[in-house]
């Protein structure tokens, strides 16, 4: 068992390999178990070049910034900002920094109290000087957070989230590549918020996502992350780090830094399945918002209809948007999409549900007005809506 931890667990023995993975035996099949160190020692901090660009790092946890747990076996979020910078000492030759631990959470526990905090971090930092930020975080709800930030943030300078798929004891890891990558996204001409992610299976590439646009669409592959009804605004090679961007990428100091942080928390998203009970939207009254992801061109059964009404009669907005992640919404074609039409609902266009949800939050929060808030909803703010659809994304 030479390099190997063992913990106990449902009466069998959980044994870490050198791999970084479990396998569970029969108690009675181990002869020595010897426990794993207290604790993991510290390592002296990376020695940074002051003649390189500043970036700060803002860590919220997840699995770039995770460890074995070997009391549970399990993956835990327990790095800070600055054992991210001692783990990938590559980050060193790209950039100085400055780390400010927000958090150690795994990704399902953010809310957008937290993403209220990120962004008057990330404004702070740009507002100090930095040449950009870069945010770890765990994928699951990053695109939550950048879309978020899209909104809350103008900024002149990269806004760069990064996560991993795997976390850094397995030999599949993907954070230093794709830590390195945002890295580089950081100090690029980029003036936007980003999510920076392998763009294949292979060490050789990764894609810069617009924070409006992206969706984790993997459980667990390094290229969970895609673009949805664009393409990538730009990429990052490895091991160069050489930077392209896509015309369509907004430009370093292109807009001046802003912070608009109030968000409406009292929203929310709810997916339509055929036979689903109106009961199921009575939990809605009194949201300020409810985001429908419908079917096809965007559509409910007529049977949820009076329901919808009465909440927007009550002062609830309601946007429709599909489930189907490429094309937009319609709902002039079908008689039930004009009878939702009629009752007040607000079309989404071809925005993610996701991002509809965090767009009604900003726009709740920051316009007070109904007729001028319903105008924002349909409008394109930060790239989350579509003036069309393009062919093959």
């Amino acid at each position: 068992m030479n390099g190997t931890y063992i913990t106990e667990r449902d009466g069998m023995a959980v044994v870490k390999l050198g791999s970084g993975y479990n396998i569970g035996v029969d108690p009675s099949c181990c002869r020595r178990i010897s426990a794993a160190p207290a604790a993991v020692p510290k390592l002296a901090p990376v020695r940074q070049d002051p003649a390189l660009p500043e970036l700060s790092i803002l860590s919220t946890g997840g699995t770039i910034a995770s460890r074995i747990d070997y009391r549970t076996g399990s993956v835990t979020s327990q790095f800070d900002a600055d054992d991210i910078l001692i783990a990938i000492p590559e980050l060193a030759e790209i950039a100085r920094y400055e780390t400010r631990s927000l958090y150690t959470i795994l990704s399902e526990n953010m809310t957008p109290a937290i993403w209220q905090e990120l962004a008057r971090a990330a404004y702070a930092e740009i507002r100090r000087g930095v040449a950009g930020v870069i945010v770890t975080h765990g994928t699951d709800t990053m695109a939550y957070s950048a879309a978020a930030l899209s909104f809350m943030v103008e900024t002149p300078v990269p806004i760069v989230f990064v996560g991993s798929q795997r976390s850094a004891d397995r030999p599949s890891s993907d954070n230093a590549i794709n830590a390195a990558c945002a890295a580089g996204a950081a100090t690029s001409d980029l003036g936007e918020v980003a999510v920076v992610m392998h763009a294949t299976t292979s060490d050789d590439t990764c894609a810069i996502h617009r924070g409006t646009r992206v969706r984790k669409m993997h459980t667990s592959r390094r290229d969970a992350f895609q673009s949805i009804g664009i393409g990538p605004i730009g990429t990052v090679a490895y091991p160069s780090r050489e930077v392209t961007l896509a015309p369509s990428a907004v430009r370093r100091g292109s807009q001046a830094l802003a912070l608009h942080d109030r968000l409406e928390p009292h929203c929310s998203l709810l997916q339509f399945y055929p036979g689903m009970s109106p009961e199921l939207l009575e939990p809605c009254e009194g949201c300020r918002g409810l985001v429908l992801a419908g079917t096809g061109l965007g559509h409910v059964s007529t049977a949820l209809i009076p329901r919808i009404r009465q909440l927007i009669d009550n002062g609830t907005m309601v946007t429709m948007t599909s489930q189907c992640l490429h094309g937009r919404v319609c709902d002039r074609v079908y008689d039930t999409g004009r009878d939702l039409l009629a009752a007040g609902v607000i079309e989404g266009g071809d925005m993610l549900p996701e991002v509809a949800l965090v767009k009604m939050m900003w726009v709740l929060a920051n316009e007070p007005d109904p007729g001028r808030a319903t105008a924002l909803m349909s409008s394109d703010l930060k790239g989350e809506c579509n003036r069309r659809s393009l062919h093959g994304l």
